[in-house]
């Protein structure tokens, strides 16, 4: 698909902790982008997992004072939702066409136009991952590198396809019932913090579900329908331009997949942490084994951390949960030219 300059934005009168949302128009519907930072930084948009956004995904990595600051100092943040995912969507139109995940891709190029963004470093969950290595796929040019969690990169499993069936029909029957939110908690978190009759769920969990209990039933569904309609992509890992990190926590229901997409990716530029005692959704339930790697890898685009955070906290991470390419300076890009801050798109006719 062609790029586009035609999106359209209405800034909503929102701000969500300094920072301010707009609704962009695409080719594939209006989508959510929420902007913190200066804009003459460089760019890094997020994009979440299913029934998530950035507010139920990101919110503990960026709350995490060191990886807030390492994170803010260094680039203006675009949280990007899946379509009718932002806080206080309405449903959506049951008459619009189900995006596929290609069109939510070619979406992402529409709202770096829009904000006249040039080459952007990327942060994906779970199938948000997905969206976004199938984005650098296919706009290979405008992304810089690639920070994923717990990522998927091969079509759905019999048993995953089965499963989102299952769910399918409990959101269209029931909506965001019980049995939908359980099984959500479960792809997102390990069974230490999601409790159990002897040990209460904790904080992080309880905040997960009570945001659940607001999303639209139908607008997830739909984001549904395109995850279990993905394809493999596997085939086009070895020809991506940038670097990648990938965290996957070591209870994670998507191991193996994250597994697997390292074995795929050119070693020399990319690595793999795995979390200790941790699910699915490293951002969340371990933000703080995220901060080392990802301070690693920044390095190599002549970024870091300002010197009031000098001293990196206690990591749950232990030195053979770190794979050996993300101590080596030319797998973390170390001779890689500083990023810049903005390049100017020209108008097209």
């Amino acid at each position: 698909m062609g790029e586009s300059n035609e999106s359209v934005s209405v800034d909503a009168e929102k701000i969500y902790l300094g920072g301010k949302e707009h609704l962009i128009r695409t080719v594939s519907g209006s989508v959510s982008v929420i902007v913190y930072g200066d804009p003459d930084k460089p760019a890094l948009i997020t994009y979440p997992d299913l029934a998530l956004n950035y507010m139920s995904c990101f919110q503990g990595l960026f709350f995490c004072p060191e990886a807030a600051s390492l994170l803010l100092h260094n680039f203006c943040v675009y949280h990007i939702s899946p379509p009718g995912h932002e806080l206080g969507a309405a449903t959506i139109c049951p008459d619009d066409p189900v995006p596929s995940l290609d069109g939510l891709a070619d979406q992402i190029i529409e709202i770096l136009n829009y904000f006249r963004l040039g080459a952007v470093m990327c942060m994906g969950v779970t199938a948000g991952a997905y969206v976004l290595t199938l984005f650098a796929m296919k706009y290979r040019e405008r992304v810089l590198g690639l920070i994923l969690v717990s990522p998927l990169c091969r079509a759905p499993s019999w048993s995953e396809w089965f499963y989102n069936k299952v769910m399918s029909n409990l959101l269209y029957y029931y909506g965001m019932c019980g049995l939908v939110t359980e099984y959500l908690l479960q792809r997102y978190f390990s069974k230490e913090v999601r409790g159990s009759s002897e040990v209460p769920e904790s904080d992080i969990v309880r905040a997960c579900r009570k945001l659940l209990d607001e999303r639209q039933s139908a607008n997830v569904s739909r984001f549904l329908e395109a995850i279990n309609g993905r394809r493999d992509i596997t085939s086009g890992l070895k020809r991506l331009r940038c670097r990648t990190l990938i965290f996957v926590g070591e209870h994670s229901t998507f191991h193996s997949e994250a597994i697997h997409m390292m074995s795929k990716l050119d070693r020399r530029y990319s690595a793999l942490v795995e979390v200790q005692a941790c699910g699915s959704m490293v951002t969340e339930e371990q933000p703080h084994a995220m901060l080392i790697p990802m301070e690693y890898f920044l390095m190599g685009y002549g970024l870091y951390r300002p010197c009031q955070f000098s001293d990196s906290p206690r990591s749950p991470l232990s030195p053979s949960c770190i794979s050996p390419e993300l101590l080596s300076p030319e797998s973390m890009g170390l001779k890689l030219k500083p990023i810049k801050t903005r390049v100017a798109l020209e108008d097209s006719d």
